[in-house]
């Protein structure tokens, strides 16, 4: 197999011998002239290629100048793994736009927050997705948005509709129409070309520790995260990628899309996860590579109808956000017959993934490291061999540098990470510093390049004076037969300024109590690090984002609200 992969890496590096920064745009444009006729985006109900992108995202874009959206602004999309995703973020981009791909599963109060904080000028989103109803959602945001947002987003002057449901408004443009608009304003965006080092993207974040912020990537920094993806994982050229992973987040924009894109190859986006989507897609558009996270790859392993699938086309998984055991990935080679796997880390202040383990390293690596950091070539470091990134370990408390191979907080600098967060200076200033984003993940990086992950400086807390590091209490949690999955957290105390409380989904059918999981503590760890309370959950009711990491922070306000009750 090493062989073949250090083929496939050498055509990619002889294809792109040397880094050419562009805009967004610029690279569909590159694309679409090499491969043309190539399918770009694959669904069930339409197959688009390059050159049909290319050209719908023109008349998107020259639509989007007509209606007054010059170089700078903000344009905010809320729109699932449809088609039409794809030819609008890159008009926005052709416009000279910053695109705000917002999380299309925000309820009415965080929907309002991000788009008040963003102070985006247009949105373009969905009538309704999964039993949410954005004009209604809008209609309580910003009454009369129709015509503008009026106070409440002083900064809106445009709602743009892609009906999802059969539904509209009255007096509000749809995407169709803005496609029109565009076709009779051929060259209206051609002035608002940006530059390669402006800002394309406000990605905000999924919000594990508290509200999210829009952190600010350019067109060039998200296409080097791409480009190192394509070439750590050996894409072979014409590589289809099927995913359900939203388009909005790091995960399915850069990992699936433009990773495709560097070697002429597909994306086959899915608007939810369902296995026997995943199988479907995978025999009837011949994915060659899926995009997971490990409770997606369970699902996977578990569903009973796999077997009426031809399923022989794929050969590749990335299963990344959370670690998982060496049986998943050796069951996913035996079953599913996947012998590329790979696993990941990082963070949208980042980029993206920094990190991936080898398709060629053992199955081990993907169990008990987060990977090593990207090959880039062209794309990364010269001062680092082409790695996409350097780490490092700091103190998390004094941020200062800590010796090679010491445990600490990982903090990073590279060509593909943010300028900061949108509106945020405070915050830009203590997680950008000197160039190095600190990660609040602690960590260490091993003698061979191998990133582990071993917890968050920003869960850490203090009880009785004593710094708690949640990650010890729960690996020896789950070691309890009857515990699936443990989470530990810090809660206000009068008297201890912060007490621990572990939240616990049982095993099914195990009878599990508060008491024994208590002892068990008592038995391994020091008086301080022992929780005072036990709350059980099951696995559906725990908070988390979309690409399946857990909001600890909502963990916090459950425990104090059940505490106190």
């Amino acid at each position: 197999m090493s062989e073949s992969i250090d083929r496939r890496r050498d055509a990619l590096q002889a294809r792109h011998p040397q880094w050419e920064p562009t805009t967004l745009d610029g690279l569909l444009d590159r694309c679409a002239r090499e491969f043309a006729d190539r399918p770009l985006v694959i669904t069930d109900e339409r197959t688009v290629s390059y050159s049909e992108t290319a050209a719908w995202s023109r008349r998107l874009a020259d639509g989007l100048a007509a209606l007054g959206v010059r170089p700078g602004d903000r344009v905010g999309v809320v729109m699932a793994n449809y088609v039409e995703f794809v030819p609008l973020k890159f008009a926005i981009a052709r416009a000279g736009a910053v695109a705000i791909p917002f999380n299309y599963l925000y309820r009415t109060e965080e929907l309002e927050y991000v788009l008040r904080q963003s102070e985006c000028s247009v949105l373009v989103t969905m009538t309704g997705f999964a039993n949410l109803d954005y004009l209604a959602m809008l209609d309580s945001i910003a009454p009369g948005w129709e015509r503008g947002g009026g106070k409440a987003l002083p900064a809106l002057r445009e709602v743009v509709l892609l009906s999802t449901d059969g539904r509209g408004r009255e007096g509000v443009r749809t995407l169709t129409e803005l496609d029109e608009l565009g076709s009779t304003h051929p060259a209206a965006a051609d002035g608002g070309r940006a530059q390669p080092d402006d800002i394309g993207d406000i990605l905000y974040t999924s919000g594990t520790t508290g509200s999210p912020k829009g952190v600010m990537v350019a067109h060039d920094a998200v296409q080097r995260t791409g480009y190192a993806s394509a070439l750590t994982r050996a894409f072979e050229d014409g590589r289809r990628i099927l995913f359900s992973l939203p388009c909005y987040h790091m995960f399915g924009y850069v990992e699936g899309l433009l990773g495709a894109m560097f070697v002429g190859g597909a994306i086959i986006p899915q608007t939810s996860f369902d296995p026997a989507g995943y199988f479907a897609g995978i025999d009837r558009h011949r994915a060659t590579d899926i995009l997971c996270v490990p409770t997606m790859t369970v699902a996977l392993l578990e569903h009973a109808d796999r077997e009426r699938y031809d399923l022989s086309s794929v050969n590749a998984l990335l299963s990344g956000a959370a670690p998982a055991p060496v049986w998943v990935w050796e069951r996913a080679r035996s079953e599913l017959g996947i012998d590329e796997i790979v696993t990941g880390y990082g963070m949208t202040e980042c980029g993206g993934a920094m990190t991936l383990s080898l398709p060629e390293d053992p199955l081990e690596r993907a169990s008990s490291t987060v990977g090593r950091v990207k090959l880039a070539g062209v794309a990364g470091l010269h001062d680092r061999d082409g790695d996409l990134a350097h780490y490092k370990t700091v103190d998390p408390m004094t941020g200062e540098d800590l010796p090679a191979g010491a445990e600490g907080e990982l903090t990073s600098r590279g060509p593909t990470h943010m300028s900061g967060f949108w509106n945020k200076p405070e915050e830009t200033a203590l997680a950008l510093q000197d160039g190095w984003v600190r990660s609040g993940d602690l960590g260490r990086v091993r003698e061979d390049g191998y990133l582990q992950v071993t917890g968050r400086s920003k869960e850490l807390y203090k009880s009785g004076g004593e710094l708690v590091m949640p990650k010890e209490i729960e690996e020896l949690l789950t070691q309890h037969p009857g515990v699936s999955q443990a989470y530990a957290v810090g809660v206000p105390d009068e008297r201890w300024g912060e007490i621990g409380c572990a939240w616990i989904v049982p095993e099914p059918g195990a009878a599990v109590t508060a008491e024994e999981l208590i002892t068990l503590c008592r038995d391994k760890l020091a008086r301080f690090k022992v929780p005072r309370h036990v709350l059980f959950t099951d696995a559906a009711g725990l908070p988390t984002t979309p690409t399946g990491k857990v909001q600890k922070f909502r963990l916090v306000q459950r425990a104090t609200e059940e505490l106190d009750a």
